[in-house]
């Protein structure tokens, strides 16, 4: 706290406190130094982490704090746009595009350009453009030459996506950084001026950062070189997302003369999590050496409870946490961690059937429900009528007449004219073979925006405009005049949206409409987090930054956690991301750790055997306890661990027992063709166990690698 010049490279065990380093580094420098708050910068990953370090700061440092400039980097950066990017060519009043608005801009791109969706996925379009951005990928004739066809196509979809994102006046989520860099770049005199305005820099969850934030960092710090990075490279868990865990590993590269402070002592978990967690982390080889500790109680040993299937696991969780609650643990206290969204179905069940209240994390955004992305799209044309995707949203929503033919005219004419949708209304207005019907609607659609606009513009409150715009849109009529349950939820929503704009104006020091759309744009899940006195189901991606009296994690098998994907392409920087994703779930647990896995799952339509996860052998034996094994039908648990000291048996049910066929055994041998229903046809590489338990490797030609039950594989040998 106290090293306050010069670059700082904090290195922050998990539950060691660093948001309050960062919050009482920023209070020394403002009440210790003297120091001109609007001078200090503090940048976070997620709005949460953000309003948290301000409201714990205006405590201290009363109306102070507001000149503090604390938020993520995209919303940093959105904020210097405002500002500056008409030096770029850009207006001022620019829209962001969020992912589906993008996705949604690359599918009308395609499909003018007359590219088939097989030949490039609007998806996949759309995840390499946002890595062309986001690592600074240069596309040349070499690069196209060396990539083949299908980047030849990803490059013209690419060149017409940034055409079309310039003429709506929009950015995507990767333009806010890259626009700023570029502004930096071919502006030094910009550049300069945000040095002198941002002479302390402190950066959250540094090993997180991508290439273009590293570089944004290096670029503000490097005139006063006041640059304090907090963060713990055994959390780095982002990678498939452009997070480089070397930013951090090569801090004191980077900047010689850092000074390195290690935080290693936890105050969240029991001595038994803390060592376990540090245990299985060691195993990683790119990490910077510290010791964890604690001076918390030893407290009970970790569960692993090993379960028939994934029916079972789910059980077993049901099971436990209610013991747990009659205890007296609450439901707030008790988290369910899985790698993946489809593990929570069946949990999901398992709660239900016992009427268990739980909220889950990773669905469906509340910004990107249609009836909030229907309503946001008009006050989006309110301040940038440029805006096509937004236009085309809504144009004829509720339906005015405006039909498919007539969009497709103004298609043409935008095109032609080289003008957005809106102009090419106006020029559609007078054009002799436009329908008169259709110049009738589009003139009722220009009044509402055009009135709707007039109301804005006369300073009304965001509240009033925006129940405004349900009211003469007459979005809101046609819900109400539905009369369905379905239509009920909606409204439901667009009332939450009232009460989100109320909130931000009740926030806001000076709430705007181009504030709200931008805080909108860049909500993330995690933001609308709380305690609702609900167990609460995530993603171990969604968990980071959150901590629990109780967590389960389900899911220990190999191609679970780790993930298939990290075993097939061998990558052991896939690997040692997989552990770190594993340790940052069991350091969210502060006194209960409980950890699941499934002798075999339902994998798309088929019950695939899973071995158990490497991470559990690599948990300290005197931390761990088993439990939840049955003893009836003889079965081997495939996890023996050699502290073990009698073979464990588990039930099978009656159906899973199954009836064997002895001539079944002698057909299946390395090498020989055969096909799944599911998974297409493979080859046999591996064949193991014996009569009932026989297990097969199958790499398959479209599925890749399998481990399936023999005998409920369902698999046809090819001649």
């Amino acid at each position: 706290m106290l090293c306050t010049e010069g670059p700082v490279l904090i290195v922050a065990g998990a539950g060691s406190g660093k948001t309050r380093v960062l919050i009482y580094r920023m209070i020394h420098l403002v009440q210790g130094k003297n120091l001109n708050p609007a001078n200090i910068l503090g940048v976070t990953f997620t709005n949460r982490a953000a309003e948290e370090m301000k409201t714990r700061i205006r405590k201290s440092l009363g109306a102070l704090a507001e000149r503090i400039w604390i938020s993520t980097f995209h919303s940093t950066c959105a904020q210097i746009l405002r500002q500056e990017i008409h030096q770029l060519g850009y207006s001022r009043n620019f829209v962001i595009y969020d992912e589906e608005d993008s996705l949604s801009l690359i599918k009308r791109v395609m499909k003018d350009k007359a590219i088939d969706e097989k030949t490039a996925p609007p998806k996949w379009a759309r995840s390499r453009i946002e890595i062309i951005k986001r690592d600074l990928i240069e596309i040349n004739d070499e690069l196209i030459e060396q990539e083949g066809n299908r980047f030849k196509v990803l490059a013209e979809i690419y060149k017409a996506y940034q055409q079309r994102l310039r003429l709506s006046n929009a950015l995507d989520f990767e333009d806010l950084l890259l626009l700023t860099l570029n502004l930096f770049e071919q502006k030094p005199e910009v550049l300069e001026r945000y040095q002198d305005r941002f002479q302390y820099i402190m950066v959250d969850e540094y090993q997180d950062t991508n290439y273009v934030q590293y570089l944004l960092v290096r670029q503000l710090a490097k005139k006063y070189q006041n640059l304090c990075v907090v963060g713990d490279e055994d959390q780095s868990i982002y990678r498939w997302r452009g997070a480089n865990i070397e930013n951090i590993l090569n801090f004191t590269e980077d900047f010689p003369n850092a000074k390195v402070i290690k935080l290693e002592q936890n105050y969240r978990s029991t001595k038994r999590v803390i060592d376990s967690a540090s245990k299985v982390i060691s195993h990683n080889t790119k990490r910077i050496p510290k010791t964890l500790w604690t001076q918390n109680p030893l407290g009970e040993k970790i569960q692993i409870i090993i379960c028939q299937d994934e029916r079972e696991e789910a059980e077993r969780v049901v099971e436990n946490l209610l013991r747990l609650c009659s205890a007296g643990y609450k439901y707030k206290d008790i988290a369910v961690f899985y790698r993946t969204h489809s593990q929570s179905r069946v949990v999901e069940d398992g709660l239900r059937s016992r009427e268990i209240p739980y909220q889950i994390f990773g669905g469906l955004r509340f910004y990107e429900r249609k009836e909030i992305k229907d309503i946001l799209a008009y006050l989006k044309l309110l301040i940038n009528e440029d805006d096509s995707v937004s236009l085309l949203r809504v144009i004829n929503n509720p339906p005015r007449g405006i039909g498919p033919a007539t969009i497709e005219q103004l298609t043409k004419i935008a095109q032609n004219y080289n003008k957005s949708l809106f102009q090419a209304i106006l020029i559609a207005l007078n054009y002799p073979d436009t329908p008169e019907r259709a110049k009738q609607s589009l003139k009722e659609f220009l009044t509402i925006i055009e009135h709707l606009k007039a109301q804005w513009q006369k300073g009304i409150s965001l509240k009033e405009l925006l129940e405004l715009v349900m009211e003469k849109t007459g979005y809101e009529e046609e819900l109400i005049q539905e009369q369905t349950i379905d239509a009920e939820a909606r409204l439901s929503n667009l009332e939450e949206l009232v009460n989100a704009v109320k909130e931000y104006e009740t926030k806001e020091p000076k709430p705007s409409l181009e504030g709200f759309l931008e805080k909108s744009a860049l909500f993330q899940d995690i933001d609308r987090f709380s305690e609702k006195g609900l167990i609460t189901l995530m993603t171990l991606h969604s968990a980071k930054g959150l901590e629990f009296p109780v967590v389960f994690i389900i899911g220990l098998d190999e191609g679970m956690l780790p993930h298939l994907r990290a075993l097939e392409e061998g990558d052991e920087d896939e690997l040692e991301e997989e552990r770190r994703l594993f340790y940052v779930g069991m350091t969210r647990a502060k006194q209960r750790l409980f950890l699941f896995r499934a002798d075999s799952r339902a994998v798309r339509g088929a019950r695939l055997y899973s071995e158990p996860s490497r991470f559990l052998e690599e948990l300290p034996e005197e931390h761990i306890q088993f439990s939840g094994l049955r003893k009836k039908a003889k079965m081997k648990i495939p996890f023996k661990p050699e502290w073990e000291s009698e073979e464990q048996e588990i039930e099978l049910d009656d159906e899973e027992q199954g009836v064997w066929d002895n001539e079944l055994e002698l057909s299946w041998k390395k090498g020989l063709k055969v096909k799944h229903p599911t998974f297409g046809q493979g080859v046999i590489e591996r064949v193991e166990g014996n009569e009932e338990k026989i297990k097969l490797v199958v790499k398959f030609k479209n599925a890749g690698r399998k481990k399936l039950l023999a005998k409920y594989a369902k698999l046809e040998i090819l001649e």
